[in-house]
């Protein structure tokens, strides 16, 4: 009996396989109940929390640099958030023609922010579920994701932000009747109106997906990637040691270009779609 049980106790322990150790890292710390098929009520507690740090921590630099800059010669960090901004400003100087007061720090903001939350990926990938399980509380967290970029619905969050923006500044900009009447009469003339509507509403919808989506899929598959490298490890071969290690971090410096891109080209469609508002068909 004593046998059965620690052999059944080993099996319970054993090590997961591949596929199973992909999907439990994949899975989110959430309101979700697994009794339901589609529950509306379901948040991603992890995604939320991660966001707000990134943002927290992204203000927190953007003051320290704000708060010890100087006329004279910069140190390092500032020349760094210097160029940053300088980068920023000029973009929105090309693309938006008008009033750039909110829309420059926006586009700083989002560019920030957008970069902290993209390098939350370079965390070691079982780091949080092994302190988890140190510290006794696994139980508590069974699923923790960290990048909320890798999820579908912390991107689709920020890019229905920029379009209650494109549409506040279509308004702000053209007036409430200069706007729907360009709804209804661009670009084909006001006799197609109801194309004209159809059309400038699969626009809008097809910017806000798209912006939402091209973030998520490149995040979520280096996210993979560094899941699948991490398995080279558990191998107990000298090949998969080897392979981790050089593939880990050809991959690491390789995801450093990835995490930056991915933020300025977040950055520059926000400024490319707010900048859209400025102008009429």
């Amino acid at each position: 009996m004593a046998t059965e049980m620690a052999t059944a106790g080993a099996a319970n322990h054993a090590a997961p396989t591949a596929s199973e150790y992909i999907v439990h890292h994949l899975g989110h710390f959430s309101t979700k109940h697994q009794d339901k098929i589609v529950d509306f009520s379901i948040i991603n507690m992890d995604t939320i929390f991660w966001s707000v740090f990134a943002g927290v921590v992204g203000c927190f630099f953007m003051w320290l640099a704000a708060r010890k800059a100087t006329s004279g010669v910069p140190g390092r960090f500032q020349a760094a958030v210097e160029m940053v901004v300088e980068m920023v400003d000029n973009q929105a100087k090309s693309i938006v023609h008008g009033d750039r007061t909110f829309i420059a720090p926006l586009a700083l903001t989002v560019f920030v922010w957008v970069a902290l939350m993209n390098s939350l990926d370079f965390l070691p990938v079982d780091m949080f579920s092994a302190f988890f399980h140190f510290v006794g509380i696994d139980h508590i967290f069974p699923y923790h994701r960290v990048v909320p970029t890798a999820d579908l619905n912390g991107t689709m969050g920020i890019a229905l932000g920029v379009f209650a923006l494109m549409i506040f500044y279509n308004i702000k900009i053209k007036g409430a009747g200069g706007f729907i009447h360009e709804l209804f009469a661009a670009p084909f003339g006001i006799w197609l109106a109801p194309f004209n509507l159809l059309l400038n509403m699969i626009e809008f919808a097809a910017k806000t997906v798209s912006l939402a989506m091209r973030l998520f899929g490149n995040m979520y598959a280096g996210e993979l990637l560094f899941l699948l490298i991490a398995l080279l490890g558990s191998t107990a071969t000298a090949f998969g040691f080897f392979g981790h290690v050089v593939a880990g971090t050809l991959w690491a410096i390789f995801h450093i270009l990835i995490v930056f891109l991915q933020a300025f080209i977040f950055m520059m469609l926000t400024l490319v779609y707010i900048g859209q508002a400025h102008e009429g068909h």
